[in-house]
């Protein structure tokens, strides 16, 4: 048996802040188990929120520099995580995502910023980070990364549904380890952006949505946009939402609650029609006892839930509140994990790579 202790990091593209999540994973004949021991979420500040959403069109010198301040903002929020868990001498590394900035597969490019040097200088730990990189050079999507724990710690569900700030979801296929995700659509950027202008942060439960009704022409000019035309592997930049759904939507006179409703129709719309297209894609048998993992903040919508197992047809598990909050972080811990043995944690099934990976770059204190 081999036992692992590690913090993951996960910065999403909601910008509600990093996810931090203390795991502890055992590898054992053949299978890995894990437990997600201690969590927090550090609300960004302001000037935080404010920095990153200008990153896309600031200078060279901006972005690098917020990449290196990132990175000691980071390090410190693991370092008073750590003080005050007392979990000194306890983790083996740290595992982080970074914050997404740019993501152009096409271009065979992205962009994670905060710096893992300075994170494993300031927390003096191993730190393994840029996990998408390596996959873009080598012909892949670079995202979604995380279905390698959909296949190593959730093998009990056949489909697992993250709704972020982009929706993605991930399938096992009928081949031994097989495995194909991909980004859906925008979700939790544009609905977010959308309950902003009614004052709410959010739209807690969906209940402003479920106060409006769907707007048929709106609804109908979403689901034909190209990216829905496009066969996985197939992924989103953060830009998507801001340079042409948001516009897209706010052509149409009708209310913000209305606007909600229409576009919590459209996700669950798009994650059924996704959902059809893997079956009759990977020729798999499909009925209604299938499972489907529900996980991110759009897990809580009870009222997107709700449309999703309508339009789908398939029995939508929302698990613990942990779990919905900090998946993504437990899995990028694991990532880190795989990397220090030298193991594959990306996936060509998933990303359209030319090979499986083992990603990650290790910076050492």
């Amino acid at each position: 048996m081999e036992r692992y202790y590690a913090i993951g990091l996960m910065s999403g593209s909601s910008l509600d802040g990093l996810d931090i999540a203390y795991c502890e994973f055992v590898f054992e004949n053949g299978q890995w188990a894990f437990k997600v021991l201690l969590t927090d979420v550090v609300v960004y500040p302001d000037e935080w929120i404010q920095e990153i959403k200008s990153l896309p069109v600031s200078s060279a010198m901006s972005l690098w520099q917020s990449h290196t301040a990132l990175g000691h903002y980071f390090a410190e929020q693991v370092n008073a995580f750590i003080a005050r868990q007392n979990l000194q001498g306890k983790v083996d590394l740290v595992a982080s995502h970074g914050h997404t900035i740019f993501h152009f597969p096409d271009k065979k490019m992205t962009t994670q910023i905060g710096d893992g040097s300075a994170i494993a200088a300031v927390t003096d730990l191993p730190v393994v980070c840029d996990f998408r990189s390596g996959d873009i050079a080598d012909g892949g999507q670079g995202t979604p990364i995380v279905p390698i724990g959909d296949r190593l710690l959730f093998a009990d569900y056949r489909f697992c549904l993250n709704i972020g700030g982009i929706a993605n979801i991930s399938c096992k296929t009928g081949e031994p380890n097989g495995i194909v995700a991909f980004d859906i659509c925008a979700a939790n950027q544009v609905l977010n952006s959308l309950a902003n202008r009614l004052g709410k942060e959010y739209d807690a439960g969906g209940d402003l949505a479920r106060q409006g009704k769907v707007h048929p022409p709106l609804l109908q000019k979403l689901n034909e946009l190209d990216f829905y035309k496009l066969d996985y592997p197939k992924s989103l930049d953060n830009g998507y939402s801001r340079e042409l759904i948001l516009p897209l939507i706010e052509g149409f006179d009708i209310s913000v609650n209305d606007k909600l409703s229409t576009y919590t129709e459209h996700i669950a719309a798009q994650v059924a029609a996704h959902i059809k297209a893997i079956v009759a894609k990977e020729n798999l048998s499909f009925a209604a006892k299938e499972k489907m993992l529900a996980t991110g903040g759009g897990a809580f919508n009870t009222f997107l839930i709700e449309r999703i197992k309508q339009l789908a047809n398939i029995a939508v598990i929302v698990p613990a509140e942990e779990l919905v909050k900090f998946k993504e972080a437990l899995v990028i811990a694991l990532m880190g994990v795989l990397r220090m043995r030298n193991e594959v944690n990306v996936l060509k099934s998933v990303t359209g790579a030319k090979k499986n990976s083992v990603a990650g770059a290790v910076y050492r204190p």
